[in-house]
């Protein structure tokens, strides 16, 4: 997108006003989206916001986080819960490139943020003041768009439309950067609606002739398989898709970030893609004949070798950003635009079937990941606690309704393996970017964003401590999640991964940990660590009941591998049981 030449389709200004400072006009702005809620952490060149929204307290909720990744790492939690725009607020210099790695993690993962800056006086831009850094430089790379303003009368409608792009089409992170002096300038107010900006196309019209080209495709197939992706839920599309599941009879099959867009327990849902994922979908890819992609991209953990996915399917790949089409795997039908809007469409022109023998293989193969794997990992004989058993009692624990928001590592693929969802938007986790430390924020955000559910985080001893300082953002806002710590006192995945491609040579990957009780009582959680796999039903059963944040810390095996595993670059049929 050019960031530089873009219009405005504006419609009628809806509150005059005048004689606000453009610190005013950034809430009053806010206030227009219908925005309720700001993580963020003041400093020197966003004072003048913060001291505006001193007068807000009533109308908006602020979190102070304790530092500004923990900000973005909420706001993206909130937004994938809520479905609304996540937002933070921040100071120049380094609390502005604190956010850095959240904009590059909410751009990989689709996530509406924006991020309103602070920037030091239009003056001192260039000089190397206090301070300053090019913000907008430095985040071209990871955002959808941004701005800079220099003006209080500019502030509305950049405001208006960073909302826009953030949330239109495939959505994405914005920045908006803001002059000190442009905060204190005093200006007119009314806000722009934004309808359209001239050359950006969010909502591609889609080709009926390629979605009546997809239909003959499925109408012919006798072994397809459909595969999830999050623009399912990004595009409220669950419905829709459960229709055409139901009409088409197909084996569906989920991305990591497509989960909890169908039910786990859904009769033609055949498990997760990828790197870790389920035996049936990686191994049955070799002979499906049609390969159904619902708005998704083929990365590289959903792939292996490029070259031999899908090697005797068709491919339909319907997705709304035109950038995914052929990027990665060659789409015989590409069915461009809102999988809301294209599902429907293509239901009503495929025929009723059902492919029992088909689904009844993928059955056979998860009988075999059940005897190999599953049941060892659920209902271990060895004496040390296992991350599955955990997973799958906490799971069990709350209904399999919980939200489950993961770190990044072993806990991660073992928790999105096993906990089990019944409602969508109930995942939350870093796909594409895979940011350790993005949990613990995460999970506030989601809590936050979505109050009335439990919200259950599982955490390695790595990623923990990576932001563990937001124990503090939990302690002040009285944020009642639930965190499950499966410590096994190494950086679990890089260990694997040593044991297995590199001779156990274990490079710097055992942890030495501090006391974690001691540090969650010092924040008034509830605290309680099992050793023992005896003492675990009541130990969550306690976490359950327990009003107020909780951190569960199991001492797990300490050298326990993640599988099924396809190796780097191999073939997604090539997956390890062992």
């Amino acid at each position: 997108m050019n960031r530089t030449t873009l219009s405005l389709q504006r419609e009628k200004p809806c509150i005059p006003s005048t004689g606000v400072s453009g610190a005013q006009a950034v809430i009053e702005s806010l206030l227009e989206e219908g925005i309720d809620t700001i993580f963020g952490y003041p400093g020197g060149t966003i004072m003048p916001v913060y001291d505006a929204l001193y007068d807000y307290r009533d109308r908006i909720r602020h979190i102070l986080v304790r530092h500004e990744q923990g900000a973005i790492h909420a706001a993206q939690g909130y937004a994938r819960v809520s479905g609304k725009v996540g937002v933070c607020f921040v100071t120049s210099g380094p609390g502005a490139t604190n956010t850095v790695t959240g904009l590059a993690d909410a751009l990989m993962d689709s996530t509406p943020i924006v991020v309103i800056s602070g920037q030091v006086s239009s003056r001192l831009l260039g000089t190397d003041a206090f301070q300053e850094t090019n913000f907008i430089g430095i985040t071209q790379a990871v955002t959808k768009w941004n701005c800079q303003v220099k003006q209080a009368a500019d502030i509305p409608a950049a405001i208006a439309k960073a909302f826009y792009i953030a949330r239109s089409g495939r959505p994405g992170p914005v920045v908006v950067d803001i002059t000190k002096d442009a905060q204190q300038e005093i200006t007119a107010f009314h806000y722009p609606k934004i309808s359209g900006i001239r050359s950006y196309m969010p909502y591609p019209q889609p080709d009926e002739a390629q979605i009546a080209a997809a239909a003959r495709l499925i109408n012919f197939a006798r072994k397809p398989l459909a595969l999830v992706g999050q623009g399912v839920l990004l595009g409220h599309a669950e419905r829709e898709l459960l229709d055409f599941l139901q009409k088409s009879g197909i084996p569906a099959a989920s991305t990591l970030l497509g989960l909890s867009a169908i039910p786990t327990k859904h009769p033609q849902y055949v498990g997760m893609l990828g790197m870790h994922g389920n035996y049936a979908p990686n191994i049955k890819n070799k002979e499906c004949d049609l390969l159904l992609a619902i708005g998704m991209r083929f990365d590289d953990r959903v792939t292996g070798d490029p070259e031999k996915f899908g090697i005797n399917a068709k491919i339909i790949h319907m997705e709304i950003d035109p950038a995914e089409i052929n990027k990665i795997i060659y789409a015989d039908i590409p069915v461009i635009g809102n999988v809301k809007e294209t599902l429907p469409m293509l239901t009503n022109r495929i025929i009723k079937k059902n492919h029992p023998k088909w689904l009844a293989e993928f059955q056979a193969c998860y009988h075999i990941e059940y005897q190999e794997i599953i049941e060892k990992e659920l209902f271990p004989e060895a004496p040390f606690l296992r991350m599955g058993e955990v997973v799958h009692l906490v799971s069990k624990a709350y209904q399999d309704n919980a939200i489950l928001v993961t770190d990044v590592g072993q806990q991660q693929m073992i928790a999105s393996r096993y906990f089990h969802f019944t409602q969508s938007r109930s995942l939350v986790t870093s796909g594409g970017l895979g940011t350790m430390g993005f949990g613990l924020p995460a999970a506030i955000g989601a809590k936050i964003g979505m109050p009335e559910r439990e919200v259950c985080h599982f955490v390695g001893d790595g990623g923990f401590q990576m932001n563990l300082q937001e124990l503090g953002t939990i302690f002040q806002s009285r944020i009642p999640i639930k965190i499950i710590l499966l410590n096994n006192n190494y950086l679990g995945m890089v260990r694997q991964w040593q044991e297995l491609f590199f001779n156990k040579r274990y490079s710097f990957t055992e942890m030495i940990n501090p006391d974690f009780g001691l540090i969650a009582c010092g924040n008034d959680m509830g605290y309680e660590c099992v050793e023992n796999r005896t003492q675990l039903p009541a130990a969550i059963a306690r976490m359950k009941k327990s009003t107020k944040a909780y951190l569960l810390e199991v001492k797990v095996e300490k050298e326990e591998n993640v599988f099924p595993m396809i190796p780097a670059g191999a073939s997604v049929s090539e997956i390890r049981l062992e």
